[in-house]
C-alpha cells in the first residue's frame, strides 16, 4: 500500500519529519545555547502540524458534507480538537509553569495517537491515506516526545 501513495504527498509528508529531528539533533548535539531555542521550536512545530492534521479532519469532513450526505458529528468535533490540545500545551509557559518538556510529551502523545482518528477516517480520505499517515504520525509523535523527555 505504500507505493499506492503519489510521489508528491510522499515527499512532502516525509520531508516534514525534518524540522523536528533537526530540533532533536539541536536539543542532543546542539549544545547548551541552542537547547531551548530547539525545544521552543520543536513545540511550534508540532502543535503546527497537529493543528493542520485537524484541519485536514475538517476538510476530509466538509468534502463528505456534498449534497444529501453529511459528516458524522464526531469528526467534526475531532477536527477542532487538534488546535485545542495545542493552545493547551502553551498554558503552562503563559503562566510560568514548567515548559516545553511536559507539554512536548503531551502533544507528542497526541501526534502519536492521531492515527486512531485517522483510521476511522479511511472511508472519507484517498485509499493511499492510512499508509501516509500512520509512519508520519508515529515519527512525528515519538520524535515530540523524545523531545519533551529530553527537555
Amino acid at each position: 500500500m505504500f507505493g499506492a501513495i503519489p510521489p508528491t504527498p510522499r515527499a512532502l509528508g516525509f520531508a516534514g519529519l525534518l524540522p523536528q529531528a533537526a530540533c532533536l539533533l539541536g536539543v542532543v548535539a546542539g549544545g547548551d545555547q541552542w537547547r531551548w531555542i530547539a525545544l521552543a521550536t520543536g513545540w511550534g512545530y508540532a502543535a503546527l502540524i497537529f493543528t493542520f492534521l485537524g484541519g485536514t479532519w475538517w476538510g476530509l469532513a466538509a468534502g463528505a458534507s456534498r449534497g444529501a450526505k453529511t459528516a458524522p458529528d464526531w469528526i467534526w468535533i475531532a477536527a477542532v480538537l487538534p488546535s485545542l490540545i495545542a493552545l493547551a500545551t502553551f498554558v503552562p509557559w503563559m503562566l510560568g509553569a514548567e515548559w516545553p518538556g511536559p507539554s512536548l510529551v503531551i502533544l507528542g502523545a497526541a501526534i502519536f495517537a492521531s492515527p486512531l482518528v485517522d483510521r476511522r477516517l479511511a472511508d472519507l480520505a484517498p485509499p493511499w491515506w492510512l499508509a501516509l499517515r500512520v509512519p508520519l504520525s508515529l515519527g512525528l509523535g515519538a520524535m515530540t516526545v523524545a523531545l519533551g523527555v529530553l527537555g
